[in-house]
């Protein structure tokens, strides 16, 4: 039996070379199109019936392209990455779409992508070599980071990571999570977990490492911000809709926020439309800390891993 996929995460597509092999010898017929960041709704619902299953980027799988994708072929939906929050899970589960991620699979990339930034913040070293490079000889005064108070908001596999590193920095570490964070981790690295509040009034800088759900979308909103030292600094490497970009923008104009660091927007790709490229404060990512050679022919793997398996039920369902 060949099955027909289609492809639409870009570190997937860029590696797809060295998925070849496997694709044939699980038969596999796959599409990859020209991807930026990811498809459209419309986009998707003008194609997805032509096929069996999906490995996913970051697309909206809404109800209404499940829905077109069952009345055609669609049978799985494998998501390479951990965040599903693109995806209506009710909606494919109720269709017996099968749905899976692939969770704990970047915390190291993305906490070393996290270290960077707050870094970058630290000493503006980003600013430094600019200057260079055009005759100047730039000595900025930057900011020590041991002693300094980091507030982390899901210590999951990638938040524990950031810890671990800020922990090394000589920081002082306050977390956040809906769950009990594991108090080995705490013991181990002096970790308080604290409510939202007092994360937000002590913390020195805060990191957003948290999935992207419907109870935390525009978490950072303007009454959270109000509630920070001025000064805090921002880093988020996990959701951009977790920030009201509208009330980031009024937090930096206010001092609240005094530096930023953003691996994610709330509409991607970020365009220069967006208020934030006018902010010298802010450092902007392209949605891309998980992205090392390592971890994506990894994940690719296991994405694949996912996708079979779940074929393979549907067709002994079927059968």
């Amino acid at each position: 039996m060949t099955w027909k996929i289609l492809i639409t995460c870009p570190p997937m597509l860029a590696s797809i070379d060295s998925c070849q092999e496997r694709f044939k010898l699980e038969n596999l017929e796959v599409v990859t199109p020209n991807i930026v960041q990811q498809l459209s709704e419309e986009e998707l619902c003008q194609i997805i019936a032509d096929f069996d299953g999906v490995i996913a980027g970051d697309d909206p799988f809404s109800a209404k392209v499940l829905e077109i994708g069952k009345k055609g072929k669609l049978k799985v939906l494998a998501k390479w990455g951990i965040g599903v929050d693109a995806i209506d899970l009710k909606a494919a589960k109720n269709l017996g779409i099968y749905t899976s991620n692939t969770p704990n699979v970047f915390g190291d990339e993305v906490a070393d992508v996290a270290l960077s930034y707050t870094l970058l913040l630290a000493r503006q070293l980003h600013k430094i070599d600019a200057a260079v490079r055009q005759g100047n000889w730039l000595k900025i005064q930057g900011t020590s980071l041991r002693g300094k108070v980091a507030g982390i908001i899901g210590v999951g596999s990638i938040g524990a990571a950031i810890a671990r590193r800020f922990h090394v920095m000589g920081m002082n570490l306050l977390g956040y999570d809906v769950r009990p964070i594991d108090e080995k981790l705490c013991q181990e690295i002096n970790l308080k977990q604290v409510d939202l509040d007092e994360l937000f009034q002590e913390a020195d800088c805060i990191v957003l490492a948290c999935n992207l759900t419907p109870e935390n979308h525009h978490l950072l909103n303007e009454k959270a911000f109000n509630l920070m030292k001025d000064g805090t600094w921002l880093v988020n490497v996990a959701r951009g809709p977790i920030v009201d970009e509208k009330a980031l923008i009024s937090a930096l104009d206010s001092g609240k926020i005094a530096k930023a660091a953003l691996d994610v927007f709330e509409s991607e790709p970020m365009t220069t439309e967006n208020p934030l490229v006018n902010y010298e404060q802010v450092i902007m990512g392209s949605h891309n800390g998980s992205n090392t050679r390592e971890a994506v022919l990894r994940v690719n793997q296991i994405a694949i891993d996912n996708l079979v398996r779940d074929l393979k039920r549907a067709a002994e369902e079927n059968s």
